[in-house]
């Protein structure tokens, strides 16, 4: 096949999901009572008989996971079955003791613990719906452990304290067509994961997905154990190409498994793909079926916390935002927190302020956490640091630039009076000393003044100037009412 138009392809990739996240906040195991937090441990620690798969060991199932994966599939308006059992899933690795994974099956007469269920993305202002197959529960394998790269470490160490710790796989429809809408999927997903308090899935491990990615009409690949939601989007990308390009020389695409080298950044074959039977499912015969009934999923349902999207909802209702301002706000549940405690706090705060209030919010805080790579809860900040920039904004006594500057030191923990009487910077609202500067300015930029005649937008361009000569602390308000006048009279 010869590829003439490559932008053709680009509405032909079909992408699916399947995403698996330890359920972390869990204390034991899922089919014995090694301890779950096994991150820094010395390897090969936190095991038994059952995790290890020794003979004569029976697995018994923790019944807070069934509480956990409800929690998710009633927050992803999935359909719960009832009754379910559980499958081994034959293959040998040296990461399965046992040389099975327990896991679950939706064929065969086998269900997954839900059915359907999706998440509603939006991607250039358009909405989508992506929806999902089903989620399933099942046990981690053991830990492989490479000197360097996968592809040239001379030896494998296996450390087994990650074996039989409880993953939800989350397994998408192919309905993706494009790495950014898949990146907006994960974000939506990890926000729901977080809401529903079943996992930290920033902790390290704690999240593996495998992309299937293929062009239309040809074969597809699976990468696999992308080990972060940061690193899809990248591998994504990567194998999207590969494949184009490899149209384009002629060559006919294999259906693989291919590994995602993130420091390299491209995926490398490990083998041909293998096929639903060779892995030989077949009813777990020690652990009897499941039932879930409707009194147990209720009691789950009433408890549930309120959802990213009731939350959008309702910070729209309460705080008069946006539909966008609401929904990137409570993406990141810690924020939106945040963000509920500083509107509350001060009774005078109205619409306007609350609009202010989710913008230091979006935009300039979560910009340095994102340069420091830190989350809010490991600053020193508080809801009431930024409701008194704001509410010193409002009264005149800092401009937003100086307010800007301050952020270094208010996610310290300092508060704003203390900066500002350290500092000494407050706003600057002396006509006379802000006029003298304007004139210096009209006079030291001469070319701009010229343009200014052609082009009225070069109006910012000397405000600018003025700004930068009284390090922010003019008033723009009457910067901008004085520079307008003297321009009137040049």
């Amino acid at each position: 096949m010869e590829v003439s138009n490559l932008s053709d392809l680009d509405k032909k990739v079909i992408i699916g999901l399947e995403v698996h996240i330890q359920l972390t906040n869990l204390k034991t195991k899922l089919f014995c009572s090694c301890s779950n937090d096994y991150r820094n441990a010395e390897p090969n620690t936190h095991v038994c008989p059952i995790c290890l798969g020794l003979p004569g060991s029976l697995p018994v199932i923790n019944e807070k996971t069934i509480d956990y994966a409800t929690r998710l599939a009633l927050a992803l308006e999935c359909n719960i079955n009832r009754h379910f059992w559980f499958f081994r899933k034959n293959y040998h690795y040296p990461d399965l003791a046992k040389g099975f994974q327990i896991s679950q099956y939706n064929k065969a007469g086998g269900k997954a613990f839900a059915d359907g269920g999706k998440i509603t993305i939006r991607l250039n202002n358009h909405k989508k719906d992506i929806l999902l197959n089903r989620i399933h529960l099942e046990e981690d394998p053991a830990r492989l452990v490479h000197k360097g790269s996968i592809a040239t470490s001379p030896y494998t160490l296996v450390d087994y304290n990650r074996s039989g710790v409880c993953l939800i796989e989350i397994v998408t429809e192919p309905v993706i067509s494009s790495p950014e809408e898949a990146r907006e999927f994960l974000k939506q997903l990890k926000s729901i994961i977080q809401y529903t308090g079943i996992s930290n899935i920033e902790l390290e491990g704690s999240v593996r997905v495998d992309a299937n990615i293929s062009l239309k009409g040809n074969k597809r690949s699976e990468v696999k154990n992308i080990n972060s939601f940061r690193e899809v989007e990248r591998a994504l990308r990567h194998e999207i190409i590969r494949q184009k390009n490899a149209l384009k020389r002629g060559k006919v695409l294999i259906q693989e498994t291919r590994h995602w080298d993130d420091k390299l950044r491209i995926t490398q074959s490990l083998r041909s793909k293998e096929f639903e039977e060779d892995y030989r499912y077949f009813p777990e015969q020690d652990l009897g079926p499941i039932e879930v009934d409707n009194a147990f999923i209720e009691q789950i349902k009433r408890n549930l916390p309120e959802m990213p999207n009731e939350r959008a909802l309702r910070l729209r209702r309460e705080y008069m935002l946006s539909e966008f301002d609401s929904e990137n706000l409570v993406l990141d549940k810690r924020i939106a927190d945040f963000y509920e405690a500083g509107a509350n706090a001060d009774p005078t705060f109205g619409s306007k302020e609350y609009k202010q209030y989710c913008n230091w919010l979006m935009n300039n805080l979560s910009g340095w956490l994102n340069e420091h790579n830190l989350t809010i809860d490991q600053t020193k900040l508080t809801p009431k640091q930024v409701g008194d920039l704001i509410k010193y904004i409002r009264e005149g006594k800092i401009t937003s630039k100086i307010a800007k500057s301050f952020i270094e030191d208010v996610m310290q923990g300092t508060p704003v009076s203390q900066i500002i009487k350290e500092r000494g910077r407050t706003r600057l609202s002396d006509e006379n000393i802000i006029k003298k500067t304007c004139k210096d300015v009209i006079e030291e930029n001469p070319l701009i003044v010229k343009d200014f005649f052609k082009n009225p937008k070069a109006l910012e361009a000397l405000i600018g100037r003025v700004m930068a000569k009284t390090k922010g602390q003019a008033d723009p308000n009457i910067t901008r009412e004085i520079m307008s006048n003297l321009l009137k009279n040049f």
